[in-house]
């Protein structure tokens, strides 16, 4: 190729590589103004829409907002409903022995008033239900090896430790409601004789005794009643507190209910649809809510129509949750209100390990 011809070449490469680019500066300006038109649209029609809005607001009348009425207190009543189970008086865990039990079972009835009052700032609150679901006794030879895992004997259990802590907490409840009502059932730890319990009495059961010496401890005081069912009725280990339309509880410890893989939740739901088909038929009375024990593993949960409460524990540390279940709960009682009528209206879940470190 001779130097001529490279060098035509040359400058047709040059040529075409100009235009292209000339092109491509043509493009790109296109592009550029295709944009600003675009925004300019959408800027004006932001403009429109701010202007629409802005004739509308000068041709709306819109009404003022009247001042808010707060009414101090409504004249119904709710009841509370005080839930007292798994005191396990006189076991001894790494942190819990009978006077943990006593410090955390009067904290929680101080606790009560305190949670009353505020709902008395919307409501009359004269009444305190007390449903206790059994196990206030830790018993004794309920379990091999468990004379070393308690401070006092069944005996102190019932006529000392047990009357001298609940005690204070019913005192409590008296100075700050004009009425209480207890309901108590028992709890397997209440159980007598070890292996050998059957063959007892149904009404031989610690818990039962404790519940009834308390009864006779209050005996001439009138605005305190004890309901303990015994073995004169069919319901000796239930028992349904009325409080009024819609306001129905069943109340039983639990130990009755089995679960799978340790989780006691499908067996609850079969007991409770059983027991309210038998509701239905006249054959047991009849309930709204539910409440249980034993698990020490606090929840709430539905079954149909049915809310059912399981209660946690005042005691620390529990070896039985831990193995059954995997989980530990806090110490903590729940507590509820209620309006006939109405059904349960709040409920709380209190803590009763705060005043530890103080």
């Amino acid at each position: 190729m001779s130097k001529k011809s490279k060098k035509d070449i040359d400058e047709l490469l040059l040529e075409a590589e100009s235009n292209k680019i000339q092109q491509l500066k043509a493009d790109n300006l296109k592009l550029l103004r295709q944009l600003d038109k675009a925004k300019n649209k959408k800027a004006d029609m932001i403009e429109a829409v701010y202007q629409a809005v802005s004739t509308n607001l000068r041709t709306w009348d819109k009404p003022k907002i009247p001042k808010p009425t707060i009414k101090t207190k409504n004249k119904s009543e709710e009841i509370a409903v005080a839930i007292l189970s798994d005191v396990q008086l006189a076991k001894v865990t790494p942190n819990y022995n009978t006077q943990v039990a006593e410090k955390r079972v009067v904290e929680y009835a101080h606790k009560i008033v305190e949670l009353a009052n505020i709902q008395r700032n919307a409501h009359k609150v004269s009444k305190c239900v007390v449903l206790a679901a059994g196990d206030i006794v830790e018993g004794e030879l309920i379990f091999p090896g468990q004379t070393h895992l308690i401070d006092e004997s069944l005996y102190n259990q019932v006529t000392i430790d047990g009357p001298r802590i609940l005690t204070q907490f019913f005192d409590t409840l008296l100075a700050n409601f004009d009425d209480v009502e207890v309901h108590w059932v028992i709890g397997n730890h209440g159980s007598l004789g070890g292996r050998a319990r059957k063959d007892y009495h149904p009404d031989s059961n610690a818990d039962r005794m404790l519940g009834k010496i308390m009864s006779m401890i209050y005996e001439k005081e009138k605005r305190i009643e004890f309901t303990i069912p015994d073995s004169k009725s069919d319901n000796h280990w239930f028992d349904v507190a009325d409080l009024g339309e819609g306001c129905k509880f069943f109340v039983w410890h639990g130990d009755n209910v089995r679960g799978h893989s340790g989780f006691p939740w499908y067996g609850f739901g079969k007991k409770l649809l059983g027991w309210k088909a038998l509701a239905s038929r006249d054959l047991m009375p009849d309930f709204d809510y539910a409440i249980a024990g034993h698990f020490h593993t606090p929840t709430t949960m539905y079954v149909n129509d049915i809310r059912l409460w399981v209660n946690g524990s005042t005691e620390s540390y529990n070896t039985y949750a831990l193995e059954q279940l995997a989980s530990m709960g806090r110490p903590c009682q729940w507590l509820l209100f209620a309006k006939p009528g109405h059904g349960v209206t709040a409920e709380y879940l209190v803590k009763l390990n705060e005043s530890d470190n103080k």
